[in-house]
C-alpha cells in the first residue's frame, strides 16, 4: 500500500513543481517577492483583528507559501533547505527556554523575557536592541526598541516622569517651529513621537494599534461626510469646511 504524503511534504512538492513548470514562479527570487511577504503578513494580522478564523486559516496558508518558496529557492541555490529552517528554529526554542527544556527556574513571564534577552546576547549580538527590523513600521519599531532597553533596566520608573519628558519634547518642538529650520523641526517632531510611544508603554497601549484604530475611525467618518454631501446633491471639495465639520460633529455624536 502506497504511503500517503504528509500535508507539508505534499505542499513542498507542489511549490517545487511550480518552480519547475510555471514561468512566473520560476523567475522569482528572494528579493522579488520580499514585499509580498510583508503584504501577506499584514493580511494575517487583519484576519486576527477581525476575529475571522476561516480567513486566518487562508492567510496563514498564503504566508506559509512564502516561507516554503523562500526555502525552495534557497535549496536550489544550495544555501539551506526547509528542514534546515525547521531545525534552526527548533534548536533556538529549546535554547531560549531553559526553564522548559532545562533546569532553570523562573518566577513569571517578566523573568522569561529578561532571560530571553540575556540568551540572545550570548548568541553573538552586540546590542540588546539588535534584531528589531529596520523595515518595521516606525511606531512599532520605537516600541520594540524601548521594550528591549527596558528589559535591561534602561527605563523610567514612574509614569509621571515619562509625561514630563513628553511635555519637555512639546516645548522643544515648539521652539524648533519658531526657528523655521525644517531639519530641526523634523528632528524634534520625531523626538516628540518617540516620547509619546514611551508613554504608551506605561499605560499599556500599543501605539501602532491605537493609531490604526484612529485612522479607521477617521476614515469611517470621512466616508460619511462624502455620502452625506452626495445625498445633498453637492460635490466633495465644493462645500465649505464649516459644512463638512457640522456633518463630522453630527456623525461623531452618533453611535458608530
Amino acid at each position: 500500500m502506497k504511503k500517503t504524503k504528509k500535508p507539508i511534504e505534499k505542499f513542498v512538492k507542489i511549490v517545487k513543481r511550480l518552480r519547475k513548470d510555471c514561468p512566473w514562479d520560476r523567475e522569482q527570487t528572494h528579493k522579488s517577492i520580499r514585499h509580498s511577504l510583508i503584504e501577506e503578513t499584514y493580511e494575517v494580522i487583519e484576519a486576527i483583528d477581525q476575529n475571522d478564523a476561516d480567513e486566518l486559516k487562508k492567510e496563514l496558508g498564503d504566508l506559509l507559501l512564502h516561507i516554503v518558496l523562500h526555502a525552495v529557492i534557497a535549496e536550489e541555490e544550495k544555501s539551506f533547505t526547509l528542514e534546515d529552517v525547521i531545525d534552526s528554529i527548533s534548536e533556538k526554542m529549546i535554547r531560549r527556554h531553559p526553564h522548559v527544556f532545562g533546569d532553570v527556574i523562573v518566577e513569571d513571564s517578566h523573568e522569561v523575557k529578561r532571560n530571553w534577552e540575556h540568551i540572545k546576547m550570548t548568541e553573538g549580538r552586540e546590542s540588546v536592541i539588535d534584531g528589531v527590523p529596520k523595515e518595521m513600521p516606525a511606531l512599532l519599531r520605537a516600541l520594540r526598541i524601548q521594550e528591549k532597553a527596558s528589559k535591561v533596566g534602561f527605563d523610567w520608573k514612574k509614569k509621571r516622569d515619562v509625561w514630563k519628558k513628553v511635555d519637555e519634547e512639546i516645548k522643544e518642538f515648539t521652539g524648533a517651529e519658531r526657528s523655521k529650520n525644517h531639519a530641526h523641526i523634523e528632528e524634534e517632531f520625531g523626538d516628540l513621537l518617540f516620547s509619546l510611544v514611551n508613554y504608551s508603554r506605561f499605560i499599556g497601549v500599543n501605539p501602532e494599534f491605537a493609531l490604526k484604530e484612529s485612522i479607521n475611525k477617521f476614515s469611517k467618518r470621512f466616508y460619511h461626510i462624502e455620502k452625506e454631501i452626495q445625498r445633498r446633491g453637492k460635490r466633495i471639495g465644493a462645500v465649505s469646511m464649516k459644512e463638512m465639520d457640522e456633518i463630522w460633529d453630527a456623525r461623531k455624536k452618533m453611535k458608530e
